[in-house]
Parts: C-alpha cells; sequence; structure tokens
C-alpha cells in the first residue's frame, strides 16, 4: 500500500505543477504588458526614438540604408530594456518575500526562473516588432537576410541582460534596484553606439562597454562590422568577445549577489 502511495503522488505533484506554471505565466504576462509606464519605456520610447533619429533616412548603408541601421539600433534598445526590466523584477520579487509564496505552491524553482525567462523573452519581442514594423511602413530597406538575422540577433541576444539585470538586483538592496538597472541601461547605450555615432576616445571606451557588442552584432549583417562616418572596423571576434565577456561577469555576479543574500538570511 505504502509503494503504491509513493508511485502516484509524484505524478500528481508533476501535474498539479503543469497548468500552476501555464496559469502563472499567463498572469504574470498580463501583468508585465499591463504596466503602462514599464511598456513606455520599453515599446514606446524606442519607437519614438526610431522616429527622431533614422526615420525614412534612405541613404545607403552597408547592404541596407540608414533607416534600417537606426530601426535595429532602437529595437535593440527596447529588447534590452524589456529583458533587464523583467529579469530585475523576478530578483527583487525574490527578495522582498515573494518567493516565499512561491515556494509554498508546486511550483518548483527551475520552472519559475523559466516563466521569468519566457515572459521576458515575450515582452522583449514586442518592441521589436513595433520597431520592425514602422521600419518596414516607412523606408527601411535592405535584403531578407538583413531583416531575419538582425531580428534574430537583437531577440535572442536581449537574454544576456535578463542576467544583466538579475545581477544588479541581486547585489543592490531594495525595490530601487531595478530602477537602477534601467537607468544603466540608458548610459550603456550612449556608449554602445545604439543612440548616436561615436568616435576617437569616447568610442575606443565604448567599445569595452557591455551593449557595443551585442549591438556591433546586431548590425553587424547589415554593416559587416563597418561604423557609420568611417570610424574604424570591428571585426566579429571582438564582438562575440564582448559579449561573452560580459555575459560571464553578469553571472558571475548574479551568483556572488545571491549567495551573500543567502548568508545574510
Amino acid at each position: 500500500m505504502t509503494t503504491t502511495a509513493t508511485h502516484t503522488a509524484a505524478p500528481t505533484g508533476r501535474r498539479t505543477a503543469r497548468p500552476l506554471a501555464l496559469t502563472y505565466a499567463g498572469l504574470d504576462l498580463k501583468r508585465q504588458l499591463r504596466d503602462r509606464m514599464g511598456m513606455f519605456f520599453t515599446v514606446a520610447l524606442p519607437a519614438f526614438l526610431f522616429f527622431v533619429f533614422g526615420i525614412g533616412d534612405g541613404e545607403a548603408y552597408g547592404s541596407a540604408n540608414v533607416a534600417m541601421f537606426v530601426m535595429v539600433s532602437m529595437a535593440a534598445y527596447g529588447a534590452v530594456t524589456a529583458t533587464t526590466t523583467v529579469a530585475g523584477a523576478a530578483a527583487t520579487e525574490q527578495t522582498m518575500g515573494w518567493g516565499r509564496q512561491v515556494a509554498l505552491t508546486p511550483l518548483p524553482s527551475l520552472a519559475f526562473v523559466a516563466i521569468k525567462t519566457a515572459v521576458a523573452m515575450i515582452v522583449a519581442a514586442v518592441p521589436i516588432a513595433l520597431i520592425y514594423a514602422i521600419g518596414a511602413a516607412t523606408g527601411s530597406s535592405g535584403n531578407a537576410f538583413d531583416w531575419l538575422a538582425s531580428a534574430a540577433i537583437v531577440w535572442l541576444g536581449s537574454a544576456v541582460f535578463a542576467v544583466y539585470g538579475l545581477a544588479v538586483c541581486l547585489v543592490f538592496k531594495g525595490e530601487n534596484a531595478a530602477g537602477i538597472a534601467s537607468g544603466l541601461i540608458v548610459i550603456m547605450s550612449f556608449l554602445g553606439n545604439l543612440f548616436t555615432p561615436m568616435d576617437g576616445i569616447i568610442l575606443e571606451i565604448g567599445r569595452f562597454t557591455p551593449l557595443y557588442g551585442y549591438a556591433g552584432l546586431a548590425r553587424y549583417p547589415i554593416s559587416e562590422g563597418h561604423l557609420p562616418n568611417d570610424a574604424g572596423h570591428d571585426p566579429v571576434w571582438l564582438l562575440l568577445a564582448n559579449v561573452c565577456a560580459w555575459t560571464v561577469i553578469f553571472a558571475a555576479l548574479a551568483v556572488w549577489g545571491l549567495r551573500r543574500r543567502r548568508e545574510r538570511v
């Protein structure tokens, strides 16, 4: 009798956790999309910046035009803002006590992390889709490979900044940690050559900042590493090294922050 009960309990727990995970994912996604202030900075602001900096600029640039170059940059900015915000909020929820409430449900910790990651990537797809749609309707031009490859790199690469959001919110205390993470994204965007072309010493400094490699890879299908205003050329290995190095740094900071918080409990 005892053996039978043991064998039937685990599947029942799994069956209970699955619909709970789907329900929680749906509710969390709705909550993120209904956050008007958050969606403004994630979707509306990058789209507005695209209108200001590049919409309708038909000057040739690489295999596309300037409008598409700016379009990819603004989509990247919106995507990393989304993943940073969602992941940072998840870390804050854990440290503010929501994690204990989730722990009382049949939802495994791994499932919680997977749900937050999936929600972050879905939210990141919203500004990408909107900005690319605006670009297609207003004169951004390039070949099919430019469109597909740049969109894929922008979307997949934004996952790195989910790790960044977790790291910042685990290292810093309080509810303001997510705001700190989002605010730093703006500074990194300037240094990462997203908002305006850089040259000279600022460009050399920018090459070592977190968003530089990600943005360069996203635009590589268009520019093949050639910078605006003949400011130089970035080989693909340099951009990949930047992304890999910062991914390791963010992951290490997240692990360190998590261990430090556990030691305090």
